[in-house]
């Protein structure tokens, strides 16, 4: 198959888009508060947010540079709104309404006719007619001043790089602290309208032909997105059938008052609004969903008798910054919560009118990388009454073994339990199970896979098996793949026409070229 790495402005067909269009704003937040945006119509989105602290700020962002979308896809750069006028029908409940102080501020970041930079503060509610939660907004660029009742200096629209409105709590009041109660909030923008001589701008059309490579996503990387714009670059990069999404570790649950997850809720609501958005239109383009659950979660956030840990006491943590914690297969709290996560969204796919097909992301006990194994957390010792292992990459005696054979038996019982968990809401899902084989059949240490690819995962105990190896792939060790793909279909009995392979992945921009 050929390919072409595309360049910014590569793009070989092109049309046009209204500025200010619905799909192409986003939304941001500061940790731990979340939000999501969803279009509604042809020219209307809708925001939902959750606040924790009271000094908790949401933006929904308009930008002048397309960072996003693919090179073949963007929307045209234009840092010039000297010429346009934006109107747009507001309504909003649950946050500060657009007449309170800190209420909705346009915050536009740009340079003034000098060059220099220069960022300009505009309240809403002095362009707004209506009332403080429902009223019309029209923002012309030639006439748009600062200042808290207007009438400070004139914006200049001649070079923007970004604007955003921001959204606050009704209770919010810059202070570093939590609200009393988590406050959910929700603003609807509809009838966008921009006019005048700069409202038009170029995007990308570039449809590439169907192909057979699948795509694989994920919420971490795109929460901020309106569903319609990932779905428009999957589809228009070619794109079809099955979109392998992980769900992520990071942004899908509800934070109890103490700052870890609640254990008594799957989903909170901006990521639920999301969701539902998603497959809706994911169905509507003719994709199934495999939704991905792994049994990482943002240690920031988990509770510490969920953690695997060492035979010290470390939990189990993940390179990335800031690191996950691994959930112990063991601990019965943070299964059953794992387990209302995965009904909850099974629930979102049935709704959506699209067949379940559920993945158990990459299960494992952690293996850190001087070879100490996690399973010696206060369930998974209670259960299996570990022997020492001191490093699973030396000689291990028969004891060590047999701990490693019922730490794999735990984690076979475990994702079997989840995957139960989603057939009780839709019986004939399909269930997948992704193994990430440089860790599974590290060479180094080949007695780790009696816990980490055990033999309860054999068919029938998953419909397909999905593999993973881009520390090989990026390497060029074609042969480690060959024997690992081979070994694991003989360890767990799936043929060819049962398994998926995960072809590619880059972490960094750096690696790029691979």
């Amino acid at each position: 198959m050929g390919h072409w790495l595309a360049p910014p402005g590569g793009a070989k067909q092109l049309g046009t888009v209204k500025r200010f269009a619905a799909p192409y704003w986003s939304v941001d937040f500061p940790r731990p508060m979340m939000a999501s945006v969803c279009t509604t119509g042809p020219s209307a989105l809708r925001l939902e947010c959750l606040f924790y602290r009271r000094d908790d700020l949401a933006g929904l962002i308009w930008t002048s540079e397309d960072g996003v979308d693919h090179p073949l896809l963007r929307y045209e750069t234009s840092r010039d709104y000297g010429h346009c006028r934006l109107s747009f029908r507001w309504r909003s409940a649950g946050v500060k309404a657009l007449d309170a102080l800190h209420g909705p501020t346009l915050t536009i970041e740009g340079r003034d006719p000098a060059g220099a930079a220069r960022t300009w503060l505009v309240r809403l509610s002095n362009y707004a007619s209506g009332s403080p939660e429902d009223a019309a907004v029209v923002l012309d660029s030639a006439d748009l001043r600062e200042g808290f009742v207007g009438g400070g200096p004139q914006v200049f629209s001649g070079d923007v790089d970004r604007m955003f409105v921001s959204l606050v709590a009704p209770d919010y009041d810059a202070v570093d602290g939590p609200l009393a109660v988590p406050a959910e909030g929700w603003v609807e923008i509809s009838e966008i309208a921009c006019d005048g001589s700069g409202s038009v701008l170029e995007i990308g059309e570039t449809l590439v032909p169907e192909h057979r490579l699948r795509i694989a996503t994920g919420y971490d990387d795109l929460y901020h997105l309106a569903p319609e714009r990932v779905l428009r670059n999957l589809l228009q990069l070619g794109y079809r059938e099955v979109i392998n999404h992980y769900v992520g570790m990071s942004h899908y649950f509800r934070l109890g008052a103490d700052g870890l997850v609640d254990a008594g809720s799957a989903l909170n609501g901006p990521c639920a609004a999301w969701y539902r958005d998603f497959a809706v239109r994911a169905k509507a383009l003719g994709f199934s969903i495999i939704w991905s659950l792994s049994y990482e979660l943002l240690e920031q956030h988990c509770p510490e008798a969920w953690k695997q840990r060492a035979a010290d006491g470390s939990p189990a943590l993940t390179g990335w910054v800031p690191p996950s914690a691994l959930l112990s297969p063991a601990h019965s709290g943070a299964m059953g919560w794992l387990q209302d996560v995965a009904a909850a969204f099974a629930a979102i796919a049935v709704s959506a009118g699209m067949p379940v097909r559920f993945q158990v992301g990459e299960p494992w006990w952690w293996v850190t990388s001087d070879g100490r194994i996690c399973l010696y957390d206060d369930a998974a010792v209670a259960r299996l009454a570990p022997v020492a292992i001191a490093d699973v990459r030396g000689a291990l005696d028969a004891a060590q073994l047999a701990t490693l054979d019922a730490a794999g038996a735990v984690l076979a019982e475990s994702t079997a339990a989840l995957c139960a968990a989603v057939k009780a809401v839709a019986a004939e899902t399909e269930t997948l199970l992704l193994a990430y084989l440089p860790t599974v059949l590290d060479a180094s240490a080949p007695e780790v896979k009696r816990a980490n690819l055990p033999v309860g995962w054999a068919a029938p105990a998953f419909d397909v098996l999905q593999l993973e190896d881009y520390d090989w792939a990026s390497a060029g060790a074609h042969g480690a793949t060959a024997r690992g793909v081979a070994e694991v279909a003989a360890r767990l009995g799936h043929p060819a026409d049962e398994q998926h392979y995960f072809a590619g992945f880059v972490a960094s921009a750096e690696d790029a070229a691979q």
